[in-house]
């Protein structure tokens, strides 16, 4: 598969992300502080990374860009699905459960829009 996602169900077009898409990962942890700048850290659960995709979509024919957030709009920020991101340690690319609760659509000229999208990664079957 591609990088990127197919809206599933809904057109089934394969979206393919600009360069330069962003991953900001964050692992989950307990820490214990005590005296004298001594701690103990553990993690916080079996799936404790938190990751956010940054993907952008610029310069795309109105059609397209429509449909992407047509395809967002119908997921409610709540339904996964699959995205495959870039993985040189997997064959290339490897595929994640992802939502998206947060969007946007600019409308730049004529019949050619932009949008820019947070995907949070999920662990679910």
């Amino acid at each position: 598969m591609a990088l990127g996602f197919v809206t599933t169900g809904f057109d089934n077009r394969q979206v393919c992300p600009d360069k330069g898409m962003n991953r900001a990962t964050a692992p989950r942890i307990h820490t214990a502080s005590f005296g004298d700048g001594y701690e103990q850290r553990i993690v916080d659960g079996i799936n404790n990374l938190s990751q956010n995709f940054q993907v952008s979509f610029n310069n795309r024919t109105a059609e397209e860009i429509d449909d992407i957030i047509q395809y967002f709009d119908s997921l409610n920020g709540v339904t996964a699905f699959t995205f495959t991101i870039p993985d040189s340690n997997n064959g290339g690319e490897t595929a994640i459960k992802v939502v998206c609760a947060q969007y946007n659509q600019a409308f730049n000229h004529s019949g050619f829009y932009s949008a820019n999208a947070t995907l949070r990664r999920v662990y679910e079957p």
